[in-house]
């Protein structure tokens, strides 16, 4: 597959054409979900990996846990890559990969608290980024693209763990995502 195949693909699940800096990004998980999509490893086993890469990090030293937190993006790109490339993508796989997403936000969120975060500053942050997540699936399109996208929160989570300051990392990441849900409720306005 060509790599604007795979940008096509990408493009036909997500409902939103890549930008230059996700283009970058799909190139990284192009350069192993080809070979490893060769191999005929089924999606849903890279989803499960993803989750518990993001379990892990609950465990582990805080630089370790910056790895598995990365680490769990990264495959959480592979599995769609895969299924796209093995032409197995389906509305299972979109549930399983969507609700392996949802648990991965809640275990980075502890992963923050971990990192000397508040609890209850992590629970207004879940339950910002659970809503967030909610808006823009009963919406059925994408309406926005906002300042609090999955990879955002991913960087978040690691650059806040990396520095040993969760309390920061939440609070931050509650900021964008008020931001992001601002955003979506402008872009609802505009289509209904």
């Amino acid at each position: 597959m060509t790599r604007e195949a795979w940008y096509d693909g990408w493009q036909d699940l997500h409902g939103v054409a890549p930008s230059p800096l996700v283009r970058r990004w799909l190139a990284l998980v192009l350069l192993v979900g080809e070979p490893l999509a060769r191999t005929g490893v089924h999606p849903d086993l890279l989803t499960a990996a993803a989750l518990a890469g993001a379990a892990a990090a609950l465990a582990v030293p805080a630089w370790a846990a910056v790895l598995l937190v990365l680490l769990s993006a990264y495959l959480d790109g592979l599995d769609g890559c895969v299924a796209v490339l093995q032409g197995r993508t389906t509305r299972r796989g979109h549930l399983l990969d969507s609700t392996a997403d949802r648990c991965s936000e809640a275990l980075f969120v502890l992963v923050m608290v971990g990192a000397g975060g508040n609890l209850k500053v992590g629970y207004g942050c879940l339950l910002a980024v659970l809503l967030l997540e909610y808006v823009r699936a009963r919406a059925g399109e994408v309406l926005v693209i906002t300042v609090a996208e999955r990879p955002t929160r991913v960087l978040v989570t690691a650059f806040a763990v990396a520095l040993g300051q969760g309390l920061i990392g939440l609070w931050a990441l509650l900021g964008l995502t008020v931001v992001g849900l601002g955003q979506l409720a402008v872009a609802a306005r505009r289509v209904t």
